[in-house]
């Protein structure tokens, strides 16, 4: 058989069920708010495998065992922390945010501060954010393509954008939504039935341990080998990830989606629950990539374990197929979660952007979130043919960064304190925003930089979050006279359940 062959069926069957069950969903989607936030009617089991499907994306499918597979156990605490994340999420700001009736983190952060200011700085954090975390997604796809059906790089990520832009501008949230709770058990079947397959020829093979540069053992020591840096390293990872979940759009926009406060608690209870159970999978496959796919790891082909390690442990047309079914997995895991990012993009490029007057005419709701997905997804499209030499994995762990050092902070103390000012926010937002941005633009332009100034650079989280919460508190603290009248009042929403029968005056 043709090794293109199976590659080629998985892309085009997920690709038409992708868009058969966003043209299903279309009748659905009515209104603007149905195209923005579903209407708010999303129920917590539909709700929570939407997000399970947008959630796990490139660097889920892929990056986990790639890293597993070139550093070891210290890899593991990626999907431990984007776990996590979502159980911080639960604890501080699912249930208030949703009370909030925002449709966006701008809108939350001008009802929450009165200013259009912080308004403004938000769409830009939310804009720069999305494109971040949209970049490895059209990355893996232009890896898989090229692993599956020997593809140019540039087809991926034009397949997924034409997809994802019909799927998003069709249909909006609503539709979406569909579409991603099927592609979140696509990719847990296309992850466990070959788990399955591969776990059984390793058994078949006498269990060998995995090895790969220094023996046996090494490669399952967390810090093992990292010193003072692979301290930093771990630590500064873990606040990223169990932070910066909840400053991620793609994830905040998806508990608007629910109808109150304790549908959106029900709804994150669930995701753990999904998430827990998908994360077992991609380190069963670097570890099994330790034995079987070694070469990769030198080769700098790390990302594309998933995609080979079905053809080199099992021959015939058993391989192809289980290569066909990993093909079709992580192509959804990249139209899913391109789709979400899209959308919470477009809905704050179509508030405060595409949705503005020119030359005298002004945008509809829904011609102003179409356009705005066409900025979202065509930008970082375009960027992804040109920076394809960076790890997915590792630019998501970027962008999660930049999420926990500014809308982390924000969040936090929006809801739980009534001190934060206009100028506060502002100011943490300033410092968290060019810290870990200035960070990531180094890490993504050179590769030259060794020793202190490369770990800093390349995990800011560690010193990025704590600078930009200490600046809300403080400038805070010293325009406490700028505190917005209506706060107290807007925090009792957030913290209201909405059972109770408030008399407001």
């Amino acid at each position: 058989m043709n090794e293109a062959v199976p590659g080629v069926v998985a892309v085009i069957a997920v690709t038409v069920a992708t868009l058969a069950i966003s043209t299903w969903g279309l009748r659905f989607s009515r209104t603007t708010s149905d195209f923005f936030v579903a209407s708010r009617t999303v129920r917590p089991g539909l709700n929570a495998s939407a997000i399970g499907g947008e959630y796990l994306s490139a660097a889920s499918f892929l990056g986990i065992a790639g890293l597993v597979l070139t550093f070891g156990a210290d890899m593991l605490w990626y999907p431990v922390g984007w776990t996590a994340g979502y159980l911080v999420l639960l604890v501080l700001v699912a249930a208030p945010l949703r009370r909030s009736g925002a449709y966006t983190l701008p809108d939350f952060a001008e009802a929450r501060l009165g200013s259009r200011g912080v308004r403004s700085l938000c769409s830009l954090l939310v804009v720069a954010i999305g494109w971040l975390y949209l970049l490895p997604q059209f990355q893996g796809a232009g890896l898989t393509l090229q692993a599956a059906i020997n593809a140019p790089p540039w087809v991926g990520p034009l397949v997924v954008s034409v997809v994802v832009l019909v799927n998003v501008g069709s249909g909006g949230m609503r539709s979406i939504t569909f579409v991603q709770a099927f592609q979140y058990w696509l990719k847990l079947t296309a992850l466990l039935l070959p788990a399955c397959v591969l776990l059984a020829i390793w058994a078949g093979d006498g269990a060998p341990n995995p090895t790969l540069g220094g023996g046996a053992d090494v490669w399952s020591y967390p810090l093992g080998d990292g010193g003072a840096q692979g301290l930093y390293v771990t630590y500064s990872l873990i606040v990223a990830t169990f932070l910066g979940t909840m400053g991620l759009p793609h994830v905040v926009v998806r508990f608007y989606t629910n109808p109150d406060g304790r549908a959106a608690r029900r709804t994150t209870l669930v995701v753990l629950a999904l998430l827990g159970v998908f994360y077992l999978l991609p380190p069963i496959y670097g570890a099994l990539g330790r034995i079987y796919a070694a070469d990769l790891a030198a080769a700098g082909g790390s990302d594309v374990l998933i995609l080979e390690l079905p053809r080199l442990m099992v021959g015939g047309l058993l391989g192809e197929v289980l290569t066909g079914l990993v093909t079709a997995g992580a192509f959804a895991a990249f139209l899913s979660t391109s789709s979400g990012l899209a959308i919470a993009v477009a809905g704050v490029l179509s508030q405060d952007v595409t949705g503005r007057r020119v030359a005298g005419r002004r945008l509809s709701g829904v011609g102003a979130f179409r356009a705005g997905a066409a900025v979202a997804v065509v930008v970082p499209a375009l960027v992804s043919v040109s920076a394809s030499d960076v790890g997915v994995a590792q630019t998501v762990g970027l962008a999660f960064a930049v999420a926990a050092s500014t809308f982390c902070p924000l969040l936090l103390l929006g809801i739980w304190w009534r001190g934060l000012t206009p100028a506060g926010a502002i100011a943490g937002l300033a410092v968290g925003g060019l810290g870990s941005g200035l960070a990531v633009g180094w890490t993504l332009v050179t590769s030259g930089t060794t020793g202190w100034v490369a770990i800093l650079l390349g995990q800011p989280a560690a010193w990025s979050v704590p600078s930009a919460l200490a600046t809300m508190v403080v400038v805070s603290r010293l325009t406490r006279g700028s505190v917005p009248s209506h706060a107290g009042r807007f925090m009792v929403r957030l913290h209201t359940p909405e059972a109770v029968d408030l008399q407001r005056g």
